[in-house]
């Protein structure tokens, strides 16, 4: 089977495709032949050792699939061969197969296709933990999006209207903002050609949001957070402009305002059953109609590295997938 491998640190045209031993599930592993992986930012953080997980070299990086079970290890009681699940994995996504703890693995329902399933767990899973868990956004309020043309901010927008919330999607093109009004934002901000204070002033009648949903970090962090509604409280996602922001103290002191920090993949490893229950519920969301996952392109394995390049250079709305098989 074929691989992505990441053998030294580097940008990612360094990462090679290598040929390597089919894989064999161990007790209690699941063997998947997988059909679709999803690609996130941190992706291209980790092969550069820029990201808070560091794994050992050499490896094969990409935390999210979907494919068709091909063998289960002994033990294994809720799967069998055949059938179609999706799984999030500390790596070694971008390949053909892979052996994963039975745990890590859920069934997919029959409404979903691999893309969609691949591109389901790490946005929606941290967008449904930063949005209903960590903000306790509620219906009624209102929600500001950051950066809301990528894959968590699309996630984040749909999870806040699924949640009966008001939401503000903020992006730097009227393109992005064009998709974030079709996955239901009802006020847009171009933060390129308007003041985003100003903006927010506009969109909320001076009231500001009750939430800020920040996966962007840098220069937008302090007006935003300016803008926050007394009591508000500020979702801290990732630095996807490259810049972690310093936020003088005294703003939320006189906001009466919470700075909230967001770690899905610690959540994930420290409280798997509360996990488990946000996935099925986004899963009951996808088969009401309410969230639908926006992948807008595919690429063979051979091609992960551009993808990872798209991703890097901010050219991606919603999700991107690798298809290993392709």
């Amino acid at each position: 089977m074929k691989a992505v491998v990441c053998k030294a640190w580097g940008l990612p045209e360094t990462l090679v495709i290598e040929e390597q031993a089919e894989v064999t599930p161990a007790a209690g592993e699941v063997m998947i032949d997988i059909m679709a992986a999803g690609v996130n930012f941190p992706d291209v953080l980790i092969i550069q050792n820029k990201y808070q997980f560091k794994p050992e070299l050499p490896f094969t990086p990409g935390n999210e699939l979907a494919g068709i079970v091909r063998a289960v290890g002994e033990g294994v009681m809720k799967f069998k061969t055949g059938d179609r699940v999706f799984a999030f994995v500390p790596q070694g996504a971008f390949a053909q197969q892979i052996a994963v703890a039975e745990a890590a693995v859920l069934p997919m329902s029959e409404a979903m296709d691999f893309d969609t399933a691949a591109a389901l767990t790490l946005t929606y899973g941290t967008s449904h933990h930063a949005v209903v868990d960590r903000a306790q956004l509620k219906a009624g309020e209102t929600m500001l999006v950051l950066g809301a043309a990528g894959g968590v901010g699309l996630a984040a927008i749909e999870i806040g209207k699924a949640i009966g919330a008001r939401v503000i999607a903020a992006a730097s093109t009227d393109e992005k903002l064009a998709i974030c009004k079709q996955h239901g934002a009802d006020e847009l901000i171009n933060y390129s050609t308007e003041d985003l204070r100003e903006a927010i002033k506009r969109t909320t009648g001076g009231k500001g949001p009750d939430v800020v949903y920040d996966p962007v970090g840098g220069s937008y962090t302090e007006p935003a957070f300016r803008s926050i509604a007394w009591r508000g409280r500020y979702v801290v996602i990732g630095f996807a402009n490259g810049e972690i922001p310093k936020l003088p103290l005294n703003l939320p002191l006189l906001k009466g305002a919470s700075v909230v920090g967001v770690f899905w993949g610690d959540f994930v490893r420290r409280e798997p059953a509360h996990h488990n229950a946000a996935m099925h519920e986004l899963m009951q969301w996808h088969a009401e109609g309410k969230i639908r996952p926006h992948v807008s392109a595919a690429y063979a394995l051979a091609n992960t590295p551009k993808a990872l390049i798209d991703m890097a250079s901010r050219k991606v709305t919603g999700k991107i997938v690798i298809r290993p098989r392709q």
